[in-house]
């Protein structure tokens, strides 16, 4: 689909947006964009206005300038996505499609809006801080504990291992070449232009740290346990991100349904027709 821009907060954003009526807003993580959705959102269009928004310093939308490594932090990113959902006119009857760092994204929006919210799907989300290291997955806390240190900035600005290691790495089956140039585009140059998939897992809550970012998590958690919004929970099969500690928490969450899919933690790459029929099956019945 082609890209759209808007300027948000002095930096040029890109979305893509087909359909027309109540929004339904696709929100990637890391380290992906709005290319994540292209086998699912084109499908959802006769059901409303569907939209995806490259986050700051990722896809197509702007880098953040200087080399301060604490850029594109939770917060940072926040502020950056708030002010681009206003700017697309995104005020009420809002279903969010929610996936990794888009999910904690789109969980503290409705936290802080839920008047706009009329539904929220997610899959492979961040759903609680993570208590310790033994809750994160065995299969990559290795890495993620790497990505954390001092070795972080070779791994990442220099060898790319976010796209290159743990993106297909993430998935059942890999990611053809063609779509892996394309989420490997944003961050072709090495150094500071890769930075945002440095930052991100240094923001992920593990053991209290970040404090802020904890805290801000812990708040939507508990509030999305108690909501009654509307709400639809894609577990991947075998999944990735949410454990058993994670599932046994959101299956307690209000006014939920749930299916299975099979998927690692990229679950749109595994099985997006399972997905769109899923996603569909619910935003009818909302009607």
């Amino acid at each position: 689909m082609e890209k759209k821009f808007i300027d948000v907060l002095g930096r040029r954003m890109a979305f893509v947006e087909t359909g027309a009526g109540r929004p339904i807003v696709f929100q990637h993580g890391n380290p992906t964009s709005s290319y994540l959705w292209r086998n699912i959102l084109p499908h959802l269009s006769d059901l409303g206005r569907c939209i995806a928004v490259d986050l700051i310093g990722m896809g197509d939308s702007d880098k953040l300038p200087g080399d301060d490594p604490l850029r594109y932090s939770f917060s940072e990113h926040s502020k950056y996505l708030d002010a681009a959902w206003d700017a697309l006119g995104l005020t009420e009857d809002v279903t969010l499609v929610l996936h990794d760092w888009g999910s904690a994204l789109g969980f503290d929006w409705v936290f802080r809006n839920p008047e706009r919210v009329r539904a929220i799907a997610y899959m492979e989300a961040v759903v609680a801080p993570v208590r310790s290291w033994d809750d994160f997955p065995d299969n990559a806390r290795n890495i993620f504990q790497a990505m954390r240190s001092e070795a972080g900035e070779e791994l990442v600005l220099q060898k790319n291992v976010f796209i290159e290691l743990v993106l297909p790495a993430a998935t059942l089956s890999g990611i053809d070449e063609a779509d892996m140039d394309e989420y490997r585009r944003p961050f072709h140059s090495p150094g500071e232009d890769r930075r945002p998939t440095l930052t991100w897992p240094r923001q992920i809550p593990i053991e209290g740290e970040p404090a802020d970012v904890a805290t801000r998590v812990a708040a939507y958690s508990a509030w999305m346990g108690e909501t009654e919004i509307p709400k639809l929970f894609i577990n991947a099969d075998p999944g990735s991100l949410l454990g058993d500690t994670a599932r046994t928490l959101v299956r307690r969450w209000k006014n939920q349904t749930e299916v299975t899919a099979p998927g690692a933690h990229f679950i749109q790459e595994d099985s997006p027709e399972q997905i769109t029929a899923a996603l569909r099956e619910f935003l009818i019945a909302l009607d």
